[in-house]
This record gives structure tokens, C-alpha cells and sequence, in this order.
């Protein structure tokens, strides 16, 4: 498995990570230790959890699945997005970061968390706050480094000028919602990453299992899919958009997963890409397509049926 830095944060993660939003309400510890393990086996070093997800089980089964191999993986959670025993402080303020990091802590049963990301951006916080907080938790070792997820160029920009005027580690990826077929989050922030020094991590990259090929237009998902458990709509516009890259994917010789993976995979200025799965059969699959690099003639094509 290739490694590539978190932007300069002096840590290496898998170029695939391993997203963990199913664990804790959708599979069981039991099945979640085996999606570990499969991960763990391919090579994978990247595990993206939340305090969010599965209401904390998410973190509490990863970092049992973990435990025998902690100082081996680099573990990413989040913070801003839970609601808890302090729900109604800001989110960003420092009494929730420090009181949602340590109950991350608890939770994963870990001495440190490698990444720790603002889950979203609050609007009633100064983000010289926020990350006044952070700082003091990377002082004390129980982080190693920040980033962000779901930000505006504008707040992205405003952070980073706060951390450079404070002479402070600044937020080292950002996390985005990011597809062959949803790319525009992606064309307005890697630039900006780049000029900062930071990773891109796409979240979202199968578009809830949309571009493996696996749902059909004006069918009901899968009982057992993400798609059903997320009771997501799908509009018009993006079913004619996974045509499309089916299309190109036909055309490449290649499956619609190796596209949507492969694709991604073959851009230097991302980091790793998030892939959640409920069985190990999944986690095969996503490292597989992934491993299928394409040529810059073989993406323009893609970008040609946008």
C-alpha cells in the first residue's frame, strides 16, 4: 500500500484510508473487528472515525479493534458535530473542544489521537479559539496534528492566517466531499491546499455506493445497502452523471469502481481516500480498484463527459 504525507504534519497515512461511519450502528463489534482486520491486511493505515458516528460506538469499536496495534496506525476523529451532555455550548468553543477530545480519548481507549479534525465550522466561535485549544491539546501530546472538514475557502483562508500570526501548527488536511463526479469542492479547495502545505482527504468518494455500478435508475436500493440505510435520494442529475463515468469506465475497459477509486488515486494532490465498508469483501474491493492508475489522456476523457 503506498503511503503519502498528511500535508506537513510530518505523519504518513495510506494512500487508502478506512472510513468507520458504519461502525457502532450499522455492524456489530464482532463484524467491525473483521473489517479492521481485513483493513490491517491490506495495508491500510488510515482510520477516519467521529464522535458522531453511532452516537460514540463508532470510536469505542475501532479502538478495541485497535488496541493491539495502536502506535502502528495513524487514528483521525472528529469534534463539532456531536451532541452531548454540553449540547448548547458553541461548538468550537474551548470548553467543547477540550470536553469532546477527551471523551474521544475515553472512548478509543488511547493515550493520543493522530488527527483531529473540526468536524464544522462554527460561526459563533473565533477560530483563534478554537484552535487556541487545539494548540494546547497538541502541547499536552494528546494530539499530534488538526485539520478541518467542510469549510468555505473563506474559513479555510481565515484559519490559516490566524495559525501563521500566531506562529502555531496549522491545519495540516482538509477533509471534502470529492468524486468523479462531484468535483467541485475539490477544483476550489486542493489548489488552496497546495499553497498551504496541506492535504486533501476526499470523503465521499462512491458517492454512497452510486459509481460502483451496484444501484439501477428507478429501482429501490439494496435492503442492506448504505444508500438505503442513508435513505439518500439521488437526483436526475447525478444518475446522469454515473451513466456518464459508467460510460467512460466501458470505454477504459475498467469496472466503475476502479474509475471512481483509480481516478482519484492517480491525482498526486490527494492524500488518501475514505472508503467505508461493513465487510472485509468491501475493503478488498476498494484497495483493488484502487491499485488501477490511469494516464492524463485516460482522465481528460472523463473530464470530457462531465
Amino acid at each position: 500500500m503506498e503511503l503519502r504525507p498528511l500535508g506537513d504534519s510530518g505523519l504518513s497515512v495510506s494512500l487508502i484510508g478506512l472510513g468507520c461511519n458504519n461502525f457502532g450502528w450499522r455492524i456489530d463489534e464482532k463484524q467491525t473487528r473483521r473489517v479492521v482486520d481485513a483493513a490491517l491486511g491490506a495495508g491500510i493505515t488510515f482510520f477516519d472515525t467521529a464522535d458522531i458516528y453511532g452516537d460514540g460506538a463508532s470510536e469505542r469499536q475501532l479502538g478495541a479493534a485497535l488496541s493491539s496495534c495502536r502506535d502502528d496506525v495513524i487514528v483521525a476523529t472528529k469534534f463539532g458535530h456531536r451532541n452531548g451532555p454540553d449540547f448548547g455550548l458553541p461548538k468550537g468553543s474551548r470548553k467543547h473542544v477540550r470536553r469532546a477530545t477527551e471523551d474521544s480519548l475515553r472512548r478509543l481507549g488511547t493515550d493520543y489521537i493522530d488527527l483531529q479534525y473540526q468536524h464544522n465550522p462554527d460561526p459563533d466561535t473565533p477560530i483563534d479559539e478554537t484552535l487556541g485549544e487545539l494548540w494546547a491539546l497538541m502541547d499536552e501530546g494528546k494530539i499530534r496534528a488538526i485539520g478541518c472538514t467542510n469549510v468555505t475557502a473563506r474559513q479555510l483562508a481565515a484559519a490559516e492566517a490566524a495559525a501563521r500570526a500566531a506562529g502555531r501548527p496549522h491545519f495540516s488536511v482538509l477533509q471534502g466531499r470529492y468524486s468523479i463526479i462531484n468535483r467541485a469542492v475539490g477544483e476550489e479547495m486542493i489548489p488552496m491546499c497546495r499553497a498551504y502545505g496541506m492535504g486533501f482527504v476526499p470523503w465521499c468518494p462512491l458517492e454512497s455506493g452510486l459509481l460502483t455500478g451496484k444501484y439501477r435508475r428507478n429501482e429501490s436500493p439494496p435492503a442492506n445497502s448504505r444508500l438505503a440505510a442513508w435513505r439518500m435520494d439521488i437526483s436526475e442529475e447525478e444518475w446522469d452523471k454515473a451513466d456518464r463515468a459508467a460510460a467512460v469506465a466501458g470505454q477504459l475497459g475498467v469496472t466503475p469502481l476502479q474509475l471512481a477509486m483509480g481516478a482519484l488515486a492517480s491525482q498526486p494532490a490527494i492524500t488518501s481516500i475514505i472508503a467505508g465498508a461493513t465487510g472485509p469483501e468491501q475493503v478488498a474491493q476498494n484497495v483493488a480498484a484502487a491499485a488501477r492508475r490511469f494516464t492524463a489522456a485516460e482522465l481528460s476523457r472523463l473530464e470530457s463527459e462531465r
